[in-house]
């Protein structure tokens, strides 16, 4: 009995950190570019939506798969022409992005409330996924669990050991000296943020087809949000990400079960993952370990280049 409570509680604690995850990972590499898109929880909202819309009527995950990275890259790339070749405020853009992306998601999606889909097929490893209490947890999850895992991986190893993500970084932290080398800060820029704002949607879809598989408006509830305080809880390191993602998500995960064991309001242990977030951040910023916590220099700010 204890067994499968820790393997129902594990399980559930991986799914609630995929989605964070997904969207923190590429938001890494979008703010490690220099550039800060606070619009991923809309991108989330329109690849869930278009990931249903697309599973629901072809029958093809994969496709749906394909569609929310799309939808979200497409946010993304708005983003980017505003910011970044027309130079609109960073922030302003962003929370712009986000309040079009929460209407326009209901709006398209207000014909498959109610309509659920088969959820993502759980892997089976032949001889691992039999093991005692870590074979299910480990070996029994669904692609996408271990697609987040694999981009994480490929984002620490791309930005450390290649020489586009070395670029990538020097960009981050000084545009106009990687500019003055000759390196193409604007594409570098929008690449990036088109990588993130995919990745936003590949989180969108699992929540629409795997955690709770049906489209719901505002199914995100502000997981957007806790990512971005993830890429700075993780001070900009793919494995720190990793790590407050799945941290984050047992915090999700223990307000459910504590809602059964303390009588108190629901909506008490509802602020639970939000308030841990402010308390992180605080800690963060006011701890004496706040310079190791610092961003990349250019972080939201603009550039042109020089004619």
């Amino acid at each position: 009995m204890i067994a499968e409570s820790i393997v129902n509680i594990s399980a559930a604690v991986i799914s609630a950190s995929t989605p964070l995850l997904f969207v923190a990972a590429g938001e890494l590499v979008v703010e490690r570019s220099g550039v800060l898109n606070l619009g991923v929880e809309g991108m989330m909202l329109m690849g869930a939506v278009a990931g249903f819309a697309v599973t629901l009527t072809t029958g093809s995950p994969i496709l749906g798969i394909v569609a929310a990275a799309a939808a979200g890259a497409v946010m993304a790339l708005a983003f980017a022409v505003l910011t970044l070749t027309l130079m609109a405020n960073q922030v302003a853009t962003g929370l712009a992005l986000t309040i079009f992306g929460i209407g326009l998601s209901a709006l398209l999606g207000s014909g498959f409330v109610g309509q659920p889909v088969p959820a993502l097929p759980k892997l089976h490893l032949a001889g691992l996924s039999e093991l005692p209490v870590i074979g299910p947890v480990l070996f029994g999850q669904d692609a996408l669990v271990y697609l987040s895992v694999i981009l994480t991986g490929g984002v620490a190893w791309f930005l450390k050991r290649t020489r586009p993500g070395m670029m990538l970084r020097a960009i981050g932290e000084s545009a106009a000296s990687a500019h003055s080398l000759g390196l193409p800060v604007i594409r570098v820029r929008y690449l990036a943020t088109l990588f993130g704002g995919a990745a936003a949607g590949l989180g969108g879809a699992f929540l629409s087809l795997s955690y709770t598989p049906m489209w719901m408006e505002g199914m995100t509830s502000g997981r957007g949000w806790i990512a971005l305080a993830l890429v700075v809880f993780g001070s900009w390191r793919p494995w720190r990400v990793l790590a407050g993602a799945y941290l984050f998500g047992g915090v999700t995960i223990l307000q459910l079960h504590a809602q059964g064991a303390f009588h108190l309001p629901a909506q008490v242990f509802s602020m639970a993952p939000y308030l841990a977030t402010i308390a992180v951040l605080t800690i963060i910023s006011a701890g004496p370990w706040r310079g190791r916590f610092n961003a990349p220099a250019d972080l939201g700010k603009p550039f042109r280049p020089s004619v």
